[in-house]
């Protein structure tokens, strides 16, 4: 007689919980064959070993799980990151987090709000294309170091000239920290998500990438439309005014 309790019920929505935020990953990746050649793998390794007692054939398969999983983690490390940023960005965690160990408040007047919100109206009404990345916890060193480092105060003239079309700079992103622009001409992950709306251009899709891979928050002017949107916790708002910008930066900067 089999006896199935709640540790074993337990134990099943474990694994499913890991395995449908794996397949959620995977498939903003595109890299959902990966993901179903790994568990028809694994389920195969099981029925050869543990139901049909095959014991070359199951320590065979046992031992490429074992190699394999160090192959998985050096090709997806990027995934895996994402991965446990999520886990630790989780409200519930971050709760618990703040809970213990506190969460510095940050002033409105630390950052260069209203110089951002000013720039992104200019430049949406001359139609000139703009990638904003403001780092708020999460360290975007990596991110900095593909570009040209500039520390330099952020102010309306300095961001829109960086962003004009004959610029040296305006292509890529530009990172603010705070009152300061780290640096300019990032790069920036592109997420492959499939349902973002084929309207949006890579802007967007860089900006969804780092909100995907971050707690920053990206900020995109439209070259082609001059609409701004937002994108952070990987979802996007679009069509914003300039209250709704404001609005939108003042309470990811708390």
């Amino acid at each position: 007689m089999i006896e199935f309790g709640f540790k074993d019920f337990f134990d099943i929505f474990l694994v499913a919980v890991i395995l449908y935020y794996t397949y959620r990953v995977m498939k903003e990746t595109r890299s959902m064959n990966v993901f179903v050649g790994i568990i028809v793998f694994i389920l195969l390794w099981m029925v050869v070993d543990r139901y049909f007692h095959m014991r070359l054939l199951g320590a065979i398969f046992g031992q490429l799980i074992s190699v394999g999983m160090i192959g998985i983690i050096v090709l997806f490390q990027g995934e895996i990151r994402q991965f446990l940023y999520r886990i630790g960005a989780h409200q519930r965690v971050s709760t618990f987090k703040s809970f213990f160990f506190g969460r510095k408040k940050k002033a409105h007047s630390d950052w260069a709000v209203m110089p951002i919100v000013r720039s992104c109206l200019s430049m949406a009404k001359a139609k000139t294309g703009a990638l904003i990345i403001l780092e708020i916890d999460t360290p975007l060193d990596e991110i900095v170091q593909t570009g040209d480092y500039i520390d330099a105060l952020a102010t309306q003239r300095l961001i829109e000239n960086i962003f004009f079309k004959n610029s040296p700079l305006h292509d890529g992103a530009i990172v603010i920290k705070q009152k300061r622009i780290k640096a300019a001409s990032c790069i920036l992950p592109v997420s492959h998500d499939m349902d973002i709306p084929k309207e949006l251009g890579l802007r967007h899709r860089a900006a969804l990438g780092i909100s995907q891979a971050s707690d920053a928050l990206a900020i995109v002017v439209s070259e082609e439309t001059g609409r701004i949107s937002v994108a952070q916790n990987g979802e996007f708002r679009l069509r914003l005014s300039a209250e709704e910008l404001e609005r939108v930066i003042a309470n990811a900067v708390e």
